[in-house]
C-alpha cells in the first residue's frame, strides 16, 4: 500500500532543507546579539488557553484549530501559534520573578486547518520572540529594528514594514464606536465573515481579505486618530527611534493584526513576490495577556515569522545549493576499500566531510558519483597504490593532482 502526506502538509528535503538550517542559523545568531534565549514549547495546550489569548470570535479559534478531546476527556488543541505558550510557560514558572524584561525565542511547527496554498499549510512552522516586562517604546523599537536586521542579514531587501498602533482600554472603546456607525451604513453588502465581526469585534474587518469588504471599508476613521494621550506619546516615541536608526516603515491604518490580544504597537513585513498571502512576519504589544493568564500586570511584545513564506523568498533570491563532501575516496578492491573507510575516519575526525561508494565499482563510475556528489576532491586507492604506500589525489574544481604518503598527514590538500 502506498502512503502519501496528509493535504496541507509537507515533507521538507535537501536541498531546501540547507535554506531552512541557514535562515535558523542566522536567525539564532541575530537573537543572540540582543540577549534573546531559545525556549522549547510544547506542540499541544489546553483547547482554554489559545480561546482565552487569541479570542473566541477569531477565524482562528472559530474555524482553524485542530481540536480534540484526550483520553481523560480534555479538550486539547495542536498550538495554531507561540505567543500564547510563551505566556503560559512565562507565568507557569515565575519568569517575572528574574530580572526584566525577559526576552525569549522560540522555532516549531504551528497547525491550523484552512485551505492549503502557496506560503499557507495546515502544518506550518514558526519562528517567534518575545520580550517579557517592559511598556518602553525603545523595546518596540529594539525588537522591530531587530527583526529588519534578521531579514536583511537574510539577504531579504523587497520587504516592507506596515505599522500601526491600535490603542488600550481606555482609548480603544471610543474608536470601536466609530467603526460600527461607519461600517453599520453598508453592512449588508460584507461578507458573512464580516458581518459576524461587526457583532464580536468590529476592528476585525479592518483585517478582512475579501476584496469587496477591502473596497467598502475605504474612508473608514483612522484608529491614530482616536488615542489617548499615553497611546499617542508611545507610538510617537517609537517612531522617533525608528527614523533615529534608520528603519524604514510605512504607517497602516488598517493594520489592526487577526488576534484579539493586541494592544497598541502592530506591525507586519510584506512581500509582493508571495502572491495573495503577503505578509512574511508580524507581531505587536500584548500587555494584559500576563494577567489575563494569571500572573502579573505584565507589558509584552513579541513577533513571528512565517517560515514557509520565508523560505519562499529565500529560494527566489539565493536558490537552494547543497553542500559537498569535501573529498569522495574512490578504491579499488577489497583491501584498498578497507584502508578508505580508514582514511575517511580519519578525514571526519578532523571534521571534514568524507564519502566513500559503498560499492564495488569501476573508477569511471566512481568519478562520476564525486562528480555528482560536487566533492572538491578524489582520492583514489589500489592494488598498486597499496603496494606504494600512497593515495592518489585530484582537485574537481581546478584540475590539479598528485599523491601523498598514505602513513603522512594531508590536511594541506583539503584546507
Amino acid at each position: 500500500m502506498k502512503y502519501n502526506a496528509l493535504k496541507g502538509v509537507e515533507d521538507i528535503l535537501p536541498p531546501d532543507i540547507f535554506i531552512w538550517q541557514r535562515a535558523e542559523a542566522i536567525a539564532k545568531s541575530v537573537f543572540s546579539r540582543y540577549g534573546f534565549s531559545e525556549i522549547r514549547l510544547p506542540i499541544i495546550e489546553s483547547t482554554d488557553l489559545f480561546v482565552r489569548s487569541i479570542g473566541e470570535s477569531t477565524d482562528i479559534v472559530g474555524k482553524e484549530m485542530y481540536t480534540f478531546p484526550d483520553k481523560a476527556g480534555r479538550s486539547i488543541t495542536l498550538r495554531p501559534e507561540g505567543t500564547a505558550s510563551a505566556v503560559r510557560c512565562y507565568v507557569e514558572h515565575g519568569l517575572n520573578n528574574l530580572p526584566s524584561p525577559q526576552k525569549f525565542f522560540y522555532t516549531g511547527p504551528m497547525f491550523r486547518y484552512e485551505r492549503p496554498q502557496k506560503g499557507r499549510q495546515r502544518q506550518f512552522y514558526q519562528m517567534g520572540a518575545e520580550v517579557f516586562g517592559s511598556a518602553h517604546p525603545s523595546i518596540d523599537a529594539e525588537i522591530i529594528v531587530m527583526l529588519n536586521n534578521l531579514l536583511s542579514e537574510l539577504g531579504l531587501k523587497e520587504v516592507k514594514f506596515e505599522l500601526n498602533s491600535i490603542g488600550c482600554e481606555q482609548c480603544r472603546p471610543a474608536y470601536k464606536s466609530s467603526l460600527t456607525d461607519f461600517f453599520r451604513s453598508k453592512l449588508d453588502q460584507y461578507c458573512p465573515d464580516c458581518k459576524n465581526r461587526f457583532i464580536t469585534n468590529p476592528l476585525r474587518i479592518l483585517d478582512c481579505k475579501v476584496e469587496e469588504c477591502i473596497e467598502l471599508r475605504k474612508g473608514a476613521p483612522s484608529v491614530t486618530d482616536h488615542l489617548c494621550d499615553a497611546c499617542r506619546t508611545h507610538f510617537d516615541e517609537l517612531l522617533l527611534r525608528l527614523n533615529l536608526m534608520n528603519t524604514k516603515y510605512t504607517l497602516n491604518p488598517n493594520l489592526v493584526r487577526g488576534l484579539d490580544y493586541y494592544t497598541r504597537t502592530a506591525f507586519e513585513v510584506t512581500s509582493e513576490h508571495l502572491g495573495a498571502q503577503k505578509a512574511v512576519a508580524g507581531g505587536g504589544r500584548y500587555d494584559r495577556l500576563v494577567k489575563e493568564f494569571g500572573g502579573p500586570e505584565t507589558p509584552a511584545i513579541g513577533f513571528a515569522i512565517g517560515m514557509e513564506r520565508l523560505i519562499a523568498l529565500l529560494k527566489d533570491s539565493e536558490g537552494a545549493a547543497a553542500p559537498a563532501p569535501k573529498v569522495f575516496i574512490a578504491a579499488l578492491g577489497d583491501e584498498a576499500d578497507r584502508q578508505a573507510s580508514v582514511i575517511a575516519e580519519d578525514l571526519r575526525k578532523k571534521g571534514i566531510w568524507a564519502e566513500l561508494n559503498y560499492s564495488s565499482a569501476s573508477l569511471k563510475s566512481q568519478m562520476r558519483k564525486a562528480d555528482r556528489l560536487g566533492a572538491e576532491y578524489v582520492f583514489i586507492i589500489g592494488e598498486n597504490e597499496l603496494k606504494d604506500g600512497i593515495v592518489q589525489w585530484k582537485n574537481l574544481k581546478t584540475g590539479d593532482q598528485g599523491q601523498y604518503d598514505i602513513k603522512t598527514t594531508f590536511e594541506v590538500l583539503i584546507n
